[in-house]
């Protein structure tokens, strides 16, 4: 155990004496980034800064319909609970818009984020439930898809 201390204490030294460090394979070099962990307030703070962002001055919301095509142009109602997490990277939030100048008219949009860039950012968006009309009922959001294991699953 003597002559085994002597030799690593040795080595130091003279690592030490040519400027060499010693120590974990990642000394001196970064070390593996760490995960970011985003919470309920960061997946609704972003999705409030991707509306604002997105909105005009007078706050209207412009989206392409990703099934028919056409421009919708609404405004921001809510954000769904719970917002969530799918998988290790990617967080989701469901919200409500309605047709600008018709508020009983709701779209549900999805919005999926993730931090490639650095900073948690929206960067998928589609058309969950759009509005159907009922003489019975008036306006009802009809759902497009559904999940099954955080998957899509288009219904029609």
């Amino acid at each position: 155990m003597k002559k085994f201390l002597s030799i690593a204490l040795s080595v130091a030294g003279l690592s030490s004496a040519m400027g060499l460090a010693i120590g974990p394979a990642w000394a001196g070099e970064q070390e593996p980034a760490q995960k970011r962990q985003y919470y309920v307030e960061d997946i609704k703070s972003t999705m409030k800064k991707h509306v604002l962002a997105t909105a005009n001055e007078d706050g209207v919301f412009h989206m392409r319909d990703d099934k028919t095509g056409e421009l919708l142009t609404l405004r921001f109602v809510e954000i769904h609970n719970p917002v969530r997490q799918i998988g290790t990277d990617i967080y989701f939030a469901c919200t409500d818009f309605h047709v600008v100048g018709e508020p009983d008219k709701l779209y549900d949009l999805d919005f999926w984020m993730n931090d490639k860039t650095g900073e948690l950012k929206v960067y998928e968006s589609k058309v969950h439930k759009e509005p159907r009309n009922s003489l019975l009922y008036g306006w009802y959001k009809q759902p497009r898809y559904t999940f099954v294991n955080d998957e899509i699953e288009y219904l029609y």
